[in-house]
C-alpha cells in the first residue's frame, strides 16, 4: 500500500487545507453578545468578541457608524440608542465585508417599570404582599418571554422554577435565611422560658408614679430591640396594668410602644430586621460597578442619615419625660384622668397575635439573665465575628475600625452569633430545668415559624430583584430620571415614596423589598450623571437614599392602620386600633415632617447629620412646649403606684 501514499496524499490535501481555513475563519469570526432585553431609548453595552489583534472592524447601526471602544487583546464594547423598530447592527472590515450581523428589537422602555409598578399598586389595593410580590414576577417573566400567549405559561413556571430558585440558591441569600431563622428560635426559647418577661418585670419594679411608668415603657422598648413583634407584645402587655394603675390611657401607652417598637428594630446592629435589610441592600448592590463596599458596612454608615427612626425615639422620651401632649393624645390623656373605669380593646384581626404571641410558661422564675445573657452572647459574637473577618481581610495590623467592620464576613458573622445564641439558650434552659428539651425544641421551631413571612416576603423581593434587573429598570429610571432628579432632592424624595408606599400598604417590609432594588442603582446613577459617586460629597447622599427607604418604611408603617406592627402595638396595649391611629397619626406626621426637613434635605444641601439631627430634636422639643399641655394640669391624679388595679 506504499506506493499509493503520495496519490492519498495529494487527494487529501486540498481538503484538508479547505477545513483549516474553515476553521480558521470560523475562530477568527467575531461575535456579538447581546443582552437577552434592550430597551428602547435606553443605552444598550454589547461586546465584540473574538477579534484578532491584527483585525479592524468597524460597527454601523441602520448605515450610522457606532464608536468600539476596545477592551482587551480579543474583544471590544460598543454602546447603542436603539429605537422603537428594529434596527440592523453590523460589523464590517476594512474591505467592507459584513463579518458579523444581528438584527435588534427593542421594547419599549416603560415596560421595564411594569413589575414593580404592579407589586406597589396590587399591594396598595389588595394590602397583600407576597400576593402583590409574585403577581410582579409574573408580569416580568411575561415581558421577558415576550409577551405572547404561551409566553404567560412559560412565566408562570419560571416565576418559581427559576426566578424565585435563583434567589434561594445564592450563598449570601441563605446566609440571612437561615440567620433570621436562628434568631426567631431563639427569641421563642427566651420568650417561653420567662427570660423577656424578667426583663420588663425588673423595670416594672422601679415605676412609681406617671413620669416613671412612661419613662419606663420607653426604655423597656429600647432593652427588647432584637424584634419589633416581641417588643410590642411584652412591652404592652407588661406594662398595661401597671398604666392603669397610674391612670395613663390605653392610646398613650399603645404609642409609646408602637413608636420604640419598630425605629430601634431597624437601627440596631443585631435584630431580626438586620438580616432582611443587609440582603436587600446587598442585591441592589450586586449590579453596581465601581462600588466594593459591603452591604453591612452600607447598613451600618447608613444608621445616622436614617433621621425619622432617631427623632421618634427621641420624641417618645420627649413626651414622656415633660408630660406634655397635644391632639387627641391630650383629650385621651385627660379622659384617662377624669374616667378611671374607662376601658377599650379590640375585635378586629386577632389572629395576628396568636401567630407572633409566644406566652411565658405558667409556674416558671422570670429570670432576666435567660433573655440577656443570650442576647449578649449574639451580639458579641456577631460583632466579634465581623471584626475578625474584617482584620484577617485586611491582613492584620492597625487600621481604622470602620475599615475593618466594612471588610468584614457579616453573612458568617451573624449566622455563628444567632446559632451561639440558640446554643446558650437552650443550655440556661435546661440547666435550671425550666422546659423539657422536647419543650425547648418545640418554642424553639414556634420561633422559626414566626420569621417564616418575613423570609417568604425576602425571597419574592430577591426574585422580582432579579426580574428587574434582567429588565433593566435601573437604567430606565436611570434615563429617565437621571437629568431631571436633583441629587440634593434624592433622599427627601425617596423617603416621602416610602412612607406613602408603606402607609397604603400596611408593610414596611414589603415597601423595602419592594423599593430598595430600585432606589440603589437609581441613586448611585444619579449621583455618577453629577460627578458624585464615590466622592466625599456623595456618599452621605449615598448613604441618606439607603435610609431614605428604611427610614420612610417605618413611618409609613406608623401612620398606617393596616400595619400589623400598629395592630399589635395596640392589642397589646389593650387600645381601640383607630384611637391608637387618631392620636398616634399627628405624632408621626410632626416627626416625618422634621425628620424630612432637618433629616433628608438638610443632609441633601451637604449639612452634617449630627447637626440636622441636632436641629430636629430642638424643633420637636419646641414644638412640644408651644402646643403641648400637661394633662394633670387642673385634674386630679395619682402620685404614687396604686395597690389595686383599675376596674
Amino acid at each position: 500500500m506504499t506506493p499509493y501514499l503520495p496519490t492519498l496524499r495529494r487527494a487529501l490535501s486540498p481538503a484538508l487545507l479547505l477545513l483549516w481555513l474553515c476553521v480558521s475563519a470560523a475562530q477568527a469570526a467575531p461575535t456579538l453578545s447581546v443582552p437577552d432585553v434592550i430597551l428602547a431609548g435606553v443605552d444598550t453595552e454589547i461586546t465584540v468578541d473574538g477579534l484578532t489583534p491584527k483585525q479592524r472592524v468597524r460597527a454601523e447601526l441602520d448605515g450610522q457608524p457606532i464608536a468600539l471602544s476596545p477592551v482587551d487583546a480579543g474583544s471590544a464594547t460598543l454602546t447603542l440608542t436603539l429605537p422603537g423598530e428594529p434596527a440592523r447592527l453590523r460589523l464590517m472590515d476594512d474591505a467592507d465585508r459584513i463579518v458579523a450581523e444581528r438584527t435588534l428589537d427593542a421594547l419599549p422602555a416603560w415596560l421595564s417599570l411594569l413589575p414593580a409598578l404592579t407589586a406597589i399598586t396590587l399591594a396598595l389595593a389588595f394590602r397583600q404582599v407576597i400576593i402583590a410580590l409574585f403577581a410582579g414576577l409574573l408580569l416580568g417573566g411575561w415581558v421577558l418571554h415576550g409577551m405572547s400567549a404561551g409566553a404567560l405559561l412559560s412565566a408562570f413556571g419560571d416565576s418559581v422554577n427559576v426566578h424565585v430558585l435563583e434567589a434561594a440558591s445564592d450563598s449570601g441569600h441563605m446566609s440571612i435565611v437561615l440567620f433570621c431563622l436562628l434568631i426567631g428560635g431563639m427569641v421563642g426559647i427566651i420568650s417561653r422560658n420567662g427570660g423577656t418577661r424578667g426583663i420588663a418585670e425588673r423595670i416594672a419594679r422601679l415605676i412609681r408614679g406617671r413620669r416613671q411608668a412612661q419613662n419606663s415603657t420607653a426604655l423597656l422598648g429600647l432593652a427588647i430591640f432584637f424584634d419589633d413583634y416581641a417588643n410590642a407584645l411584652i412591652v404592652g402587655n407588661t406594662m398595661r396594668h401597671i398604666t392603669d394603675r397610674l391612670r395613663i390611657s390605653r392610646a398613650k401607652l399603645a404609642y409609646l410602644v408602637d413608636s420604640t417598637a419598630a425605629p430601634v428594630s431597624t437601627i440596631m446592629l443585631v435584630t431580626t430586621w438586620i438580616g432582611f435589610q443587609v440582603g436587600l441592600i446587598s442585591e441592589a448592590m450586586a449590579g453596581i460597578e465601581g462600588w466594593s463596599e459591603s452591604a453591612y458596612s452600607v447598613f451600618v454608615n447608613a444608621i445616622p442619615y436614617n433621621a425619622y427612626p432617631l427623632l421618634a425615639l427621641a420624641f417618645v422620651f420627649l413626651v414622656a419625660w415633660t408630660g406634655r401632649d397635644f391632639g387627641p393624645m391630650l383629650q385621651a390623656e385627660r379622659r384617662a384622668l377624669s374616667e378611671p373605669g374607662e376601658r377599650t380593646g379590640l375585635t378586629n384581626r386577632e389572629a395576628i397575635v396568636e401567630e407572633a404571641d409566644i406566652p411565658t410558661k405558667e409556674g416558671i422564675p422570670t429570670r432576666a439573665l435567660n433573655a440577656i445573657v443570650p442576647m449578649l452572647v449574639l451580639v458579641a459574637i456577631t460583632l466579634g465575628g465581623i471584626y475578625t473577618t474584617g482584620l484577617a481581610a485586611l491582613g492584620g495590623g492597625e487600621h481604622d475600625l470602620r475599615d475593618i467592620f466594612g471588610e468584614g464576613d457579616s453573612f458568617s458573622a451573624m449566622m455563628w452569633g444567632s446559632l451561639a445564641s440558640c446554643v446558650v439558650a437552650v443550655i440556661l434552659t435546661q440547666a435550671q430545668r425550666l422546659m423539657s428539651m422536647t419543650e425547648t425544641a418545640h418554642y424553639w421551631f414556634e420561633g422559626v415559624k414566626s420569621m417564616l413571612l418575613p423570609i417568604t416576603i425576602l425571597m419574592m423581593a430577591w426574585a422580582l430583584a432579579n426580574v428587574n434587573e434582567a429588565l433593566h429598570t435601573s437604567d430606565f429610571l436611570v434615563t429617565a430620571l437621571g437629568d431631571s432628579l436633583s441629587p440634593q432632592w434624592l433622599p427627601a424624595v425617596i423617603f416621602a415614596l416610602a412612607g406613602f408606599t408603606a402607609f397604603a400598604t400596611g408593610s414596611s417590609w414589603g415597601v423595602m423589598g419592594i423599593m430598595m432594588p430600585l432606589v440603589v442603582p437609581l441613586a448611585w446613577a444619579v449621583l455618577s450623571h453629577h460627578g458624585l459617586a464615590g466622592t466625599a460629597e456623595g456618599m452621605p447622599l449615598l448613604y441618606a437614599s439607603v435610609a431614605g427607604v428604611l427610614a420612610g418604611a417605618v413611618w409609613g408603617d406608623h401612620c398606617s392602620p393596616l400595619a400589623e406592627t400598629t395592630l399589635l402595638a395596640a392589642m397589646a396595649s389593650g387600645c381601640d386600633l383607630i384611637d391608637h391611629v387618631r392620636t398616634q397619626l399627628p405624632y408621626a406626621l410632626l416627626v416625618g415632617l422634621v425628620a424630612m426637613v432637618f433629616g433628608n434635605i438638610a443632609v441633601g444641601y451637604g449639612i452634617s447629620w449630627w447637626v440636622g439631627l441636632a436641629g430636629g430634636a430642638a424643633a420637636l422639643t419646641a414644638t412640644l412646649f408651644v402646643f403641648g399641655r400637661r394633662a394633670t394640669e387642673g385634674a386630679p391624679q395619682p402620685q404614687r403606684l396604686e395597690t389595686q388595679p383599675r376596674a
